[in-house]
C-alpha cells in the first residue's frame, strides 16, 4: 500500500484529460471505493450513475454555466446521487463516497474533478440538479450531490504545498481567538 499522506498531498483537481480510456478494472476499483465508503448508521443512501458516452458527457457539462467543463473532457464521469429519505446525514454520505472516488482515482494515477451540482443553478429557471435528473432519467425524489469527472491526466499539477496549510485554524482543547 502506498503512503496515504503522499496520496492526499498529490491529489489535485484535474480538469484536462487525454483521449485514452480508463481500463475497465480501474473503473471497477473506483466504483468499489464508492460502494464501501462509510455512511451514517450504515444507511447507504447513495447511488451512482456512470457516464462514458461522449454526447452525454457534453450535455452533462452544461448542467451549470461555470465549473462543469471537465465533464465534457472526461472519458468517464460518475454522478453521485442520494435518496434523502434514507438518512439525515445524506449530504455527508454522498460527499464521503465522492471523496473515496477521487482518492481511488488518484491512487490509480488518474485525474478527477468534483463538479458541485446540489444547490447550483443551470440558469435563472432551472437547477443543475433538475437538469441532470432529466438527462439521465433519475427519479425526482433523488438529489444529485455532484459529478466526478475522471480520465487519464492531460495536465500535471504540483502536489499541495505544505507551507500553505492553515495551521492557525487548528485549535487544541478549545477555541482560542487568534492574536
Amino acid at each position: 500500500m502506498e503512503n496515504f499522506h503522499e496520496l492526499i498531498m498529490r491529489r489535485r483537481s484535474i480538469r484536462k484529460y487525454t483521449e485514452e480510456e480508463i481500463p475497465a478494472e480501474d473503473v471497477k476499483l473506483i466504483l468499489e471505493a464508492a460502494l464501501v465508503a462509510p455512511t451514517s448508521k450504515n444507511s447507504r443512501p447513495r447511488y451512482f450513475v456512470t457516464v462514458e458516452d461522449k454526447k452525454m458527457l457534453e450535455e452533462l457539462s452544461k448542467c451549470k454555466e461555470f465549473g462543469a467543463g471537465s465533464i465534457a473532457k472526461s472519458s468517464l464521469s460518475i454522478v453521485v446521487l442520494v435518496d434523502p429519505t434514507m438518512s439525515e446525514a445524506w449530504v455527508e454520505d454522498a460527499s464521503v463516497a465522492a471523496t473515496f472516488i477521487q482518492l481511488q482515482a488518484e491512487a490509480l494515477g488518474l485525474g478527477s474533478c468534483w463538479v458541485q451540482v446540489r444547490g447550483r443553478m443551470r440558469n435563472d429557471e432551472e437547477s443543475a440538479d433538475d437538469y441532470v435528473k432529466a438527462l439521465l432519467n433519475i427519479p425526482a425524489d433523488m438529489v444529485v450531490e455532484c459529478i466526478i469527472s475522471l480520465g487519464q491526466k492531460g495536465e500535471e499539477r504540483k502536489p499541495f504545498n505544505p507551507e500553505k496549510m492553515l495551521w492557525e485554524r487548528v485549535h487544541i482543547g478549545e477555541w482560542r481567538p487568534q492574536e
